[in-house]
């Protein structure tokens, strides 16, 4: 076996093979394709400037697969655009005097290189951008869809509003109460805004769980049905005492508990407070309490670690059930945001309630007891018992259980008239104005004849005024109000004078159906042909991260029910199987002297620019390293020992495979080789077989793991003329592919191939020789054995240990543990050292 002296100079055929992929066509995909279609997809990316190698992570995930299925004979639609809409681009506007458009096609530009340098493979014919108007158009009209089915209103109401900002968000862009973009703490303000009736399809999108529980991380499930939070119980009428025919609505899941309410509490932002008090004693007390309540943080308000606040109104309300009256109070822990904006206390069976009832004096009145013993005395309780049992001090219905009381109440509620079975969600309406210059605008005009009006279809765009006539000074109006020319228009319905709406749409919306326009990116006639969005929808694997569980992923699947249902698509999901990859983590100094490693970010300084790494180090160095630091899926720590290591191991492969390139073949007889050489081609398919399975699985770093160790083996093979050998490096070069693109492109080509690798068969593992000569290995943990697993005879340490790691009884014993040690006696047994 001989090396190549020479060492592997990145740049130029980086450059090289990329200008062939392009020329070439070769990621160009095709709906005439006779092949499978796989739609692979990353996240939107927002371009805000150069990439660092922390974005890449993302990026390189989804080329490695794409090559990878390229080569299993997919037909594959790999796209990229930008998210481009959005606040940094007016900030830029009006810190920095920029033009929002300027700044955002430079940013493009900027990230549209380094991606390019990076030899991501992605179909640039379908580049798409929502800040122009051959996209927004298309978003203007998935509003109008929505407006005309009763999906988009109007309407007045309690809005998180951000001062940093100067406009409204939406509840999912409300963290622990700061926004999401600025760290500003977010007020609560009454304003009229647009909303997406994303509750109408609530049930829908919880079922429909069922078709994703498979391939969606399961604790994006779980924060979803946690955020649309669907609730089954009772909406209760409690009539106001002096007032015929008024009342409140209170909805409550323990309606066994009714019997024991003592007192009411209400939002402070609840609509009827303000008359309810007028002219009472308690007026301007109740007033005070709840501008101050108001300014505080939901998560605060509601948290039970809190202390709670309230304020009696002077007016009693009736319970229903037993025709006590009841004091009505104004309570902060109390939300405007959860059912009617209005609780029943049951301070006996409530915790917060029997706080808020211990600090105020209020009643407290037990009426459930354990099915095993006593009814709580109330002057002995020092806390609420909140769990089911038998109802007690509760008219008809004492002796019954909990569970028995409230089926029964349910049925008794709508024939005595004051109440019925009802079903609450945590999540409510999509709320999408804003008050911002860079968005789509809102495709409405208000008349003085007619109210509100649709712009028609054929008059969209409706299109943004020239920069240069808006005013982005921050005011608590939009900065298209500021622009008269834009601003006056005509009545669509009565010809007469009317004005466009001020507002903006969220960015989220021009994510929530961007993969669509992929399917059909030219299209000036529609957003997309169905029988294009029929031919690559569903997104057959989308990556990107957790943070969007209940905002982009939610609303994206919202629009593709919505759509389906409107015949414009065929599938109720649009992303059958998701990835969340983790991040990518660098060294931080701090001002002490010390270090951590934290997320990768240009405001903590630990930013690695991808494009001049890449200029230093090449791609392939960058994209190996990520993809082995750890699990695609796990965070990863960014150093300069793990990129050297990167680059050491591809010159290793260099001087291997260049040094004997004249010996790669493409097949063998296996009848005809040595004995050695048979055990050299089973090694061969066994390593395919591994990275087979685990490119299947994501498991990027143990393909390389595998990759290594197949590498060594190949550095200890003596006879270059061998044709096991010659052969081990003609399916090295194709395994090296997805991962080292350029690399094994250049390799591809000196072994005498005209077309790109990417264009090769991935071939089967050959079975037969897989099987032809297994041993059992006993597998021990600290000693101890825990299982036994069937691997090729002479099964390397990473190969013995993989097959180890997915027996059920030694994972089970290998969670979360640390394996500091493997030790291998070939054949025979490998011992885990594990702390």
């Amino acid at each position: 076996m001989t090396r190549e002296k020479d060492l592997y100079e990145a740049p130029a055929v980086e450059a090289k093979w990329q200008k062939f992929w392009e020329e070439t066509g070769l990621f160009h995909a095709s709906e005439d394709s006779p092949k499978p279609k796989y739609y692979l997809l990353e996240m939107f990316p927002y371009p805000s400037g150069d990439l660092h190698v922390g974005h890449m992570k993302n990026y390189f995930i989804g080329d490695v697969l794409g090559r990878y299925k390229m080569m299993r004979g997919f037909e594959v639609l790999h796209p990229i655009g930008w998210d481009s809409f959005g606040l940094p681009a007016e900030n830029a506007a009006i810190q920095r005097g920029l033009s929002p458009a300027q700044w955002t096609a430079d940013n493009i530009a900027t990230s549209r290189a380094t991606l390019h340098r990076a030899g991501v493979g992605y179909d640039w014919r379908r580049e798409i951008a929502a800040y122009l108007p051959n996209y927004y158009k298309w978003t203007q009209w998935l509003f109008l869809k929505l407006y005309e089915n009763g999906l988009a209103y109007r309407a007045s109401g309690p809005a998180n509003y951000c001062p940093g900002c100067q406009t409204v968000l939406a509840n999912e862009q409300v963290v622990d109460g700061i926004c999401y973009r600025c760290d500003t703490p977010v007020e609560r303000r009454h304003l009229p805004q647009w909303y997406f009736k994303i509750t109408s399809y609530a049930d829908r999108l919880l079922a429909d769980h069922a078709l994703l529980a498979e391939h969606w991380p399961r604790h994006v499930i779980t924060l979803q049905r946690n955020w649309i939070g669907r609730s089954e119980g009772m909406t209760v009428r409690f009539p106001l005492v002096g007032e015929e025919g008024r009342h409140f609505d209170v909805f409550t899941t323990r309606a066994d508990t009714l019997y024991g309410v003592t007192f009411m509490a209400l939002a402070p932002e609840h609509p009827a407070l303000a008359e309810l008090v007028a002219g009472l004693p308690q007026q301007e007390e109740v007033e005070t309490f709840c501008r101050a309540a108001i300014n505080q943080r939901e998560i605060d308000r509601a948290s039970a670690a809190t202390e709670k606040h309230g304020v009696f109104t002077g007016r009693y309300v009736r319970n229903p059930v037993n025709d006590e009256e009841i004091p009505l109070w104004v309570a902060d822990y109390v939300l405007a945001t959860y059912g009617e904006g209005a609780v029943m206390g049951v301070p006996g069976h409530d915790q917060r309630d029997f706080l808020f009832a211990r600090k105020y004096g209020i009643a407290v009145a037990p009426v459930i007891r354990p099915a095993e013993g006593e009814l709580p005395r109330a002057e002995e309780m020092t806390e609420a018992d909140a769990e089911y049992g038998v109802m007690e001090n509760s008219g008809p219905y004492s002796g019954l259980t909990s569970e028995e009381g409230m089926a029964r109440l349910a049925e008794a509620g709508p024939r005595e008239g004051w109440g019925r079975a009802t079903v609450n969600y945590h999540l409510h309406d999509w709320l999408i104005s804003r008050q911002r210059y860079w968005g789509a605008p809102i495709p409405v005009v208000h008349c003085p004849q007619c109210g509100e009006v649709a712009v028609p279809y054929e008059d969209l765009p409706v299109l943004l005024p020239p920069e240069d006539q808006v005013d982005f000074t921050p005011a608590e109006r939009s900065p298209l109000a500021s622009c008269p020319e834009y601003l006056k228009t005509t009545c669509p319905g009565c010809g007469g004078p009317a004005e466009r709406d001020a507002d903006t749409m969220d960015t989220y919306v021009d994510s929530a159906w961007y993969f669509l326009r992929y399917c059909d990116p030219t299209n000036d006639e529609a957003p997309w042909e169905r029988t294009r969005a029929d031919f690559w929808m569903p997104v057959d694997q989308y990556i990107g991260g957790d943070e969007h569980a209940v905002s982009h992923l939610l609303y994206a699947r919202f629009f593709q029910k919505f759509l389906a249902d409107q015949g414009l698509l065929r599938d109720p999901e649009p992303f059958p199987a998701l990835f969340n990859q983790g991040m990518v983590k660098a060294r931080v100094e701090k001002a002490n002297g010390s270090a951590t490693m934290e997320v990768m970010s240009k405001s903590k300084g630990n930013a690695v620019p991808a494009g001049p790494f890449i200029a230093e180090h090449g791609a392939d160095v960058a994209r190996l390293y990520i993809t082995f630091a750890g699990p695609p899926s796990k965070d990863m720590e960014w150093t300069e020992e793990g990129v050297d290591a990167a680059a050491r191991w591809l010159q290793r492969v260099w001087r291997l495979v260049a040094g004997n390139i004249d010996a790669v073949r493409e097949a063998v007889s296996f009848e005809e080789l040595t004995e050695p050489e048979r055990e050299l081609y089973r090694a061969t398919h066994r390593t395919l077989k591994r990275v087979t399975d685990d490119l299947e699985r994501l498991h990027f770093n143990t393909c390389l793991a595998f990759l290594m160790d197949f590498v060594n083996r190949l550095y200890l093979w003596e006879a270059a003329e061998a044709p096991a050998f010659g052969y081990a490096l003609y399916h090295l070069i194709k395994m090296l592919a997805p991962f080292a693109p350029h690399m094994a492109e250049e390799l591809w080509h000196r072994a005498g191939r005209d077309d790109s690798v990417f264009r090769a068969a991935w071939e089967e593992a050959d079975a037969g020789a897989l099987a032809a000569a297994q041993v059992t290995v006993v597998v021990q943990i600290n000693g101890k054995v825990r299982g036994r697993v069937a691997v090729p005879a002479g099964a390397s340490e990473e190969e013995v240990f993989a097959a180890a790691a997915e027996e059920a009884n030694v994972a089970r014993h290998l969670e979360g543990r640390k394996v500091v040690k493997k030790i291998l006696v070939p054949d025979k047994i490998i011992n885990l050292v594990c702390k």
